[in-house]
C-alpha cells in the first residue's frame, strides 16, 4: 500500500464518519425541536415574562412551574408560584401576560388551610387512614378546607383501588375519615 492509497482510504473514512456525525447531530436537533414543541413547559423569554407577571400579582415567592395554558382562546399561560410560607398560587395569564385568574384567595390573615404544606408525618397518617377506608394505592395527599356536611376536612387523599377506580377520601384534623367518594 502506498501513501496515496492510505490518504485516499482515510478520506473515505473521514467522509463516512463525518456523514454519520452530521446525521446524528441533525437527528438530535430534530428530536430536541420535537421535544420542545411537544412539551407544554415554558422556556426562555415567555417563561420569564409569565413568571414576572405572576410574581407581581402574588408578591413574594418563587416560580416553581410555568406552562402553556389549557384554553388557547383565553388562558395562554399558567404559572405556579410558591410563597416563602410554602403556600402555592396558580396564576393564569392571557397571551399578553395579563393576569386573568388565580387561586389566590389568601387574605391578610395568612394562607388558606388548603394552601398549607404538609409534613411527612401528616402525609403518612392521612395515607394510612385513607387506605384503611379504601384499600389501594395512594396517589396524592393534600391539605384541604372542603366542607363535607357539617365538618371541615383537613386532608384530602386520592386512592386508586386495585381495579383502577379513583376515590377521594376526606379526613378531619385527627385523621378520622369524614367521607369517601368515587371520583
Amino acid at each position: 500500500m502506498n501513501i496515496k492509497d492510505t490518504l485516499s482510504g482515510n478520506k473515505k473514512k473521514t467522509v463516512v464518519v463525518g456523514g454519520i456525525a452530521a446525521v446524528l447531530v441533525l437527528g438530535a436537533g430534530g428530536a430536541a425541536i420535537a421535544g420542545v414543541a411537544g412539551n407544554d413547559n415554558l422556556r426562555g423569554g415567555d417563561r420569564d415574562r409569565a413568571g414576572e407577571a405572576a410574581l407581581e400579582h402574588v408578591g413574594k415567592g418563587e416560580v416553581t412551574d410555568a406552562e402553556r395554558g389549557d384554553d388557547d382562546d383565553v388562558e395562554a399561560y399558567e404559572v405556579e408560584v410558591t410563597r416563602p410560607d410554602g403556600s402555592e398560587v396558580d396564576v393564569k395569564l392571557d397571551q399578553d401576560f395579563t393576569v386573568i385568574d388565580s387561586d389566590d384567595d389568601r387574605d391578610d390573615s395568612g394562607p388558606d388551610a388548603d394552601d398549607r404544606r404538609l409534613s411527612e408525618d401528616e402525609r403518612t397518617k392521612a395515607a394510612e387512614a385513607a387506605r384503611a377506608k379504601v384499600p389501594g394505592t395512594v396517589h396524592d395527599v393534600e391539605a384541604s378546607d372542603d366542607r363535607i356536611g357539617d365538618a371541615t376536612a383537613a386532608y384530602e387523599v386520592e386512592v386508586v383501588t386495585e381495579d383502577g377506580i379513583d376515590w377521594d377520601v376526606w379526613l378531619d384534623d385527627q385523621f378520622t375519615v369524614i367521607d369517601s367518594r368515587q371520583d
